[in-house]
């Protein structure tokens, strides 16, 4: 019997599922279009009242019939003043969605015939959709955990003393068969450790960590804290343990070690919100590309009410 996992059917989006749904830009425009415009483009601010809109042919905007005002889906979006091909940056978000462990920029150099410097800044902008930083964790049972990336220490294991620049701490905070946060942080104290607690765990629920002295005190903050002793070599106890975050930090250092070698500490959170991102999302197969779409409307929303909120404060 085959044991091997497969993706149903019906979560499945393949190349040639891409291509027949987006086989061109004008295709990938109206996608966004949709997205952004579900209703379509009804308003004219120039004219200041209901005007039907027209699309121009050749060019990614659409025209005001009336006043001939012009409007473009991609404005305040990452493929805003990009010369690259729309539907290239579509199956950038496709291939990105679609692996497990990531994808390099010089494979997207490879596949798509981009120059390295284009792979790489598109990789960058789309990482910038992936964020879910305000996400709040609602799960009543969460691992909690810290570990460390960067160089390495020759001839020394375990934590890193506190002072030592060649490793990034970062912690991991998940609901057990739920979502993830991992964020980068300065450090692994007490005072760190709790911030993040409180700003991602729901009071009252029940906090799983290692024998770390900067957890203790969890208990004050009105959580349930339970902790296992990993240097005693003891890694499960009942349900008591910290193997669902492990896990996640095994998969994020293999991928990051396989596909990326080493990622700078400037750099490093982007990568954790898409390995997030897509463990988040891991029951929906290749169906994530759908989600990733939806980031680049939620996106530029957030960017023109920022953008709106900076004007007014003028």
């Amino acid at each position: 019997m085959n044991r091997r996992q497969t993706i149903p059917k019906e979560l499945r989006f393949t190349v040639e599922d891409f291509n027949r749904r987006f086989p061109n830009d004008a295709a990938c425009l109206d996608e966004l279009m949709k997205l952004r415009f579900p209703d379509g483009i009804t308003y004219c601010a120039i004219c200041e009242q209901e005007r039907r809109h027209y699309r121009i042919a050749g060019r990614p905007v659409y025209s005001c019939a009336y006043c001939g005002t012009q409007i473009s889906p991609m404005a305040g979006t990452i493929f805003e003043k990009s010369s690259t091909s729309l539907r290239l940056w579509f199956y950038a978000m496709y291939l990105m969605a679609s692996t497990r462990c990531g994808i390099s920029a010089k494979q997207i150099q490879r596949e798509t015939g981009v120059t390295y410097k284009t792979a790489w800044r598109m990789f960058r902008q789309i990482r910038s959709l992936l964020s879910e930083g305000d996400m709040q964790l609602e799960g009543l049972s969460v691992e909690m955990d810290e570990t460390y990336m960067g160089g390495k220490r020759k001839g020394v294991r375990g934590r890193p003393p506190a002072g030592d620049g060649k490793k990034t701490c970062v912690v991991g905070v998940v609901e057990r068969k739920g979502r993830v946060v991992a964020v980068v942080a300065n450090d692994a104290t007490r005072e760190t450790l709790h911030g993040i607690a409180k700003e991602y765990i729901l009071p009252e629920s029940v906090v799983f960590t290692d024998e770390l002295a900067s957890y203790d005190g969890l208990d004050s903050k009105g959580y349930k804290h339970r902790r296992i002793n990993h240097s005693a070599g003891v890694y499960v106890m009942g349900d008591v343990h910290t193997q669902t975050i492990d896990g996640f930090w095994s998969l994020v250092k293999r991928g990051i070690g396989g596909v990326y070698h080493s990622v700078g500490k400037k750099y490093l959170q982007t990568y954790l919100d898409e390995y997030s991102f897509r463990y988040n999302r891991r029951d929906k197969g290749n169906l994530i590309f759908n989600d990733v779409l939806a980031r680049v409307s939620e996106c530029s929303t957030e960017r023109t009410s920022a953008k709106a909120r900076q004007m007014q404060l003028r």
